[in-house]
């Protein structure tokens, strides 16, 4: 079916963008080991470790986003919603991703381009260290974040249009599972096995 492949494909981008700056976390363990280090070991602290943490987790923590929405990963009522049929789940979600997320995610988008640009414009410089780098490009990804959840949530949107028709949800992506899921899904195989064999 064309639409999935649409569908699949902007998965594929949200994944790829996520799993490349993952390694913003290595990084991460190695600025704030390093540091650690330095300053109990050598009583020499970096002046630098502070901004690369903050810009690196920050970078991490946002351009993960469009891969966890992606994924079906973001936090929600479960207890309520997972209770719910399919067709029940996708309105629920259509409703919220129109009321929220939408006007959310381009609020996001353009007061991001807002402090990116005004960013730019002074060549802006971090003011929490001595020698503070430029901030300029960190505050560019909260734009391009902006963009890449708007993209990921229109291909949320279009799923949750076709469960509304089908009553059942598209197919995902598959990636790394929590073990509480795949546990209960084997139960639940074992379960239907054993009252088919019944």
């Amino acid at each position: 079916m064309h639409i999935d492949k649409i569908l699949l494909g902007v998965d594929r981008v949200s994944a790829a963008v996520g799993k490349l700056f993952a390694w913003c976390i290595v990084l991460l363990t190695l600025a704030v080991s390093y540091e650690v280090f330095a300053r109990y070991l050598f009583r020499s602290p970096t002046s630098w470790a502070f901004d690369a943490s903050y810009i690196l987790y920050g970078t991490l923590f946002m351009m993960a986003g469009a891969y966890t929405l992606s994924r079906n990963g973001h936090v929600r009522g479960d207890f309520m919603y997972r209770n719910f049929s399919p067709r029940k789940q996708a309105a629920f979600d259509l409703v919220l991703y129109v009321l929220f997320f939408f006007p959310g995610m381009l609020a996001f988008a353009y007061a991001g381009w807002t402090y990116f640009s005004f960013s730019y414009s002074m060549n802006e410089h971090s003011s929490f260290s001595p020698h503070g780098p430029i901030i300029w490009p960190y505050k560019g990804v909260i734009p391009l974040v902006g963009v890449l959840m708007l993209a990921q949530g229109l291909a949320e949107v279009t799923r949750c249009i076709i469960c509304l028709r089908s009553g059942e949800w598209p197919r995902r992506l598959k990636d790394v599972e929590e073990l509480e899921k795949v546990v209960a899904e084997k139960i639940a195989a074992e379960r239907a096995a054993a009252e088919g064999i019944r």
